[in-house]
């Protein structure tokens, strides 16, 4: 028995998940789309560096969604991973996840993504443990604005650390991202999966196996 952490987007997902999140629910309600100029200036300061990807995330979460009630999102939630976790995962990584749950090890999704629905689609893959980005509610009603540090590169790194002081045995490790690197190299088996030439190149210097899911 040990410990099996799992990235989601581009990892256990063919594709990032956030925006077709975002896009259902506009599609659902479109005059939300009347909203998007309030998430104008983070994504002009991402643009040029003055904020990071976390202030542009809770910005669009909060002109897209700010002030919709938890049972609707909940509802648009179980819908949106049921679909996700049904037909947009890779085969490969499906059977990673069976071989480490067969093997007895603590599975754990860890994403940059919100708790919005990354719990409901780590659920629906048979995770025991989500570690995920968290956002704020205003009551029974979203704010959109993010309560936690956005969960990618020295925050992933921050999370596996305190996973490995209470989980016992050897890790492995699964991410897609050239920012999943640092986190990935902590463990005894890290895995960049699909990464691109540099993420790659960058990967086998620090000593991880680089795979191919489909």
């Amino acid at each position: 028995m040990g410990l099996a952490v799992f990235d989601l987007d581009g990892t256990l997902t063919r594709h990032n998940t956030f925006g077709p999140y975002l896009l259902g629910m506009l599609v659902r309600r479109p005059w939300r789309l009347l909203r998007l100029p309030a998430a104008l200036p983070a994504a002009v300061g991402f643009g040029l560096g003055l904020c990071g990807r976390g202030a542009l995330k809770g910005a669009l979460m909060r002109a897209t969604l700010g002030g919709i009630a938890r049972a609707d999102l909940a509802r648009w939630s179980e819908r949106f991973a049921t679909h996700w976790a049904a037909h947009e995962t890779f085969a490969s990584a499906r059977a990673a996840l069976q071989a480490h749950a067969r093997a007895g090890d603590h599975l754990v999704l860890m994403s940059a993504s919100p708790d919005l629905y990354v719990p409901a689609i780590g659920r629906a893959l048979g995770f025991q443990e989500i570690i995920c980005t968290e956002v704020r509610w205003d009551g029974d009603r979203l704010d959109g604005r993010l309560s936690t540090a956005n969960c990618r590169g020295d925050e992933k790194v921050r999370r596996l650390r305190q996973l490995r002081e209470r989980v016992a045995g050897a890790a492995s490790a699964y991410g897609n991202s050239i920012t999943d690197i640092a986190h990935l190299a902590l463990v005894e088996h890290g895995v960049l999966v699909n990464g691109t030439a540099r993420a790659r190149r960058t990967a086998r210097r620090t000593g991880l196996t680089c795979e191919r899911w489909r």
